[in-house]
């Protein structure tokens, strides 16, 4: 039993000893190619990402493509050394390729979701900071990544997009900032050239409303009860509701205190009298 056992192993130690004899030079050029092929993947990896933000390429694209170019050269490298110490890489190849098969199949809706996200970040149609809305979504975009987008609305609440519902829709893009409309009825006694100066006043000394685009005030419509002034105007997405609330506040201390009449809801109901005889 002994003796069969050391003979086994003398059979084996003899394999290696040919093996390395015979191949001893290419183990020596095989792992020199391997060393110097991940140092020039990278410096190559790294010049790529210098490249790319040199010209001021999206940083999320920039590690993508730079991530990409360092894994390929190390895969050619790993196999010229496995071709170099005579070891086929046929079979290596086909286990890969079967391999990124299944995975495909298994991740698609997660591989469209990057493709969409390299398309997003190629095309530009938003940035970090813009205002869209897409498929009745809407918020600033706060992050862009590959798999998916992530907006913020006015109430802080953060909404996250897979990308493949981004791409091929119609997308509203207001860039950072977001359109508020307000309206206030006034008497039909009242003068509306008042009530309009008064409301454009309360929009400019307000530092949160946009000057560009300029806001917009004026006759909305002639309502039962009086004249509606309507106002429209522009400030950062996420400054909605406290600006909206400050300048509501202003526009109805505006109004009375120019002692222009708010009308209410009011019905003039006409009572006729019967002839009982």
């Amino acid at each position: 039993m002994i003796s069969s056992e050391i003979e086994q192993f003398e059979k084996y130690y003899t394999m290696l000893t040919e093996y390395l004899v015979t191949y001893s030079m290419q183990i020596v050029g095989a792992v020199f190619i391997l060393i110097l092929g991940l140092w020039v993947a990278k410096k190559l990896s790294n010049l790529v990402a210098k490249l790319m933000a040199r010209h001021n390429i999206d940083i999320t694209l920039t590690s993508f493509v730079s991530n990409v170019v360092k894994v390929l050269l190390i895969v050619m490298v790993v196999v010229i050394a496995l071709g170099k110490i005579g070891i086929s890489v046929t079979p290596f190849v086909a286990a890969i390729g079967a391999a990124s098969l299944g995975a495909g199949l298994a991740l698609q809706g997660m591989l469209s979701n990057y493709g969409a996200g390299l398309a997003i970040i190629a095309t530009r149609p938003f940035v970090v900071g813009d205002t869209i809305e897409v498929k009745g979504v809407s918020g600033q975009v706060k992050t862009i990544e590959l798999g998916y987008t992530i907006l913020i609305d006015e109430e802080k609440v953060e909404i996250t997009i897979p990308n493949k519902h981004i791409v091929g829709e119609i997308i509203h893009n207001s860039f950072s900032y977001s359109l508020v409309k307000g309206e206030i009825d006034i008497a039909y006694t009242a003068c509306a050239d008042t009530a309009v100066s008064l409301i454009e006043e309360v929009l400019k000394a307000h530092d949160q409303v946009a000057q560009n685009p300029i806001s917009q005030v004026g006759i909305e419509r002639f309502a039962d009860s009086g004249v509606t002034i309507s106002y429209r105007y522009w400030v950062p997405t996420t400054k909605i509701i406290e600006t909206k609330l400050a300048i509501n506040a202003g526009v109805y201390k505006a109004i009375n205190s120019a002692e222009i009449e708010i009308p209410f809801p009011q019905r003039v109901v006409t009572i006729k009298e019967r002839d009982l005889s």
